[in-house]
């Protein structure tokens, strides 16, 4: 039998002090870079050293956790639209919701591209988060709304054609992605759809452009 037990929660208290660390650090490194001290992050935060390295043992483990908090934000988005019974509503709604997200983190983009590729946590959120996309994608194809060649694999076109449109417009029109989506959105419904000239980029081929766009 092991012998092993799960680890103790956090008090209330260490779990805001907690909270406040990952909070000052997200904020910080959007604003800065990931070269901001850990002296910075703590002060900023209102906690000691020791209270700062008693969770955080290293900065690497704190960059984890902005990453992890951040990537936490889309997948509840993602559970949020599995909650709702028409599934054609509750994709479009995750990817409203995804992309604001994506927006109000635009500052954290040069962390994320630079600091997830190789850190197992983040290809551990990232996998945590394909079969919930691929269950939002299945229901729609499923009830009929969703054209039925679409692929797992195509959902990063959708963000990177967005990311495009977003980082063209931020200083003019910042809230236009919202039209570009809608039209992705129309091409994307099962009603009128032809057929696709060819067929959809493997899990391989999504990862090595992903890892070049970084």
């Amino acid at each position: 039998m092991s012998t092993q037990t799960a680890p103790r929660p956090l008090r209330s208290d260490a779990s805001r002090n907690r909270d406040r660390i990952v909070a000052s650090a997200r904020r910080l490194f959007a604003a800065r870079g990931a070269d901001v001290s850990v002296d910075e992050i703590r002060r900023d935060a209102g906690v000691g050293m020791g209270t700062l390295y008693r969770h955080f043992a290293t900065k690497d483990e704190l960059l984890d956790a902005v990453l992890e908090d951040a990537y936490g934000e889309w997948m509840a988005a993602a559970k949020r639209a599995l909650d709702d019974p028409d599934a054609w509503r509750g994709l479009r709604g995750y990817l409203e919701q995804a992309l604001a997200l994506h927006v109000a983190n635009r500052a954290l983009k040069g962390v994320v591209a630079g600091r997830d590729g190789a850190r197992p946590r983040a290809e551990a959120m990232r996998a945590r988060m394909r079969p919930l996309l691929t269950e939002l994608i299945g229901r729609a194809q499923r009830q009929g709304s969703l054209r039925g060649d679409f692929a797992l694999e195509d959902m990063p076109l959708v963000f990177w054609s967005c990311d495009r449109v977003i980082d063209a417009t931020a200083e003019v029109s910042p809230e236009v992605w919202r039209r570009h989506l809608g039209i992705l959105l129309d091409g994307l419904r099962a009603e009128g759809a032809s057929p696709l000239p060819v067929g959809p980029m493997t899990r391989a081929q999504v990862t090595e452009i992903a890892r070049s766009r970084r």
